[in-house]
């Protein structure tokens, strides 16, 4: 098996380095989004819990 160096040797690539570049790449994204969701779910978690608690001071 061959695998390139550079950039410019790409038609002498193995086609399957290519299709595990791309499964990294794509599970990278798939893990990178489900932090993104996850880190927006607890900001508006923690954003809910100030307002909750700025509304009891509020009521005293």
């Amino acid at each position: 098996m061959q695998t390139c160096l550079k950039r410019t040797e790409t038609k002498h690539c193995d086609p399957t380095i290519d299709d595990e570049l791309a499964d990294v790449l794509t599970a990278i994204s798939v893990v990178s989004k489900r932090l993104a969701l996850k880190l927006m779910m607890l900001s508006l978690q923690e954003k809910q819990k100030t307002e909750g608690e700025k509304n009891d001071e509020q009521d005293e």
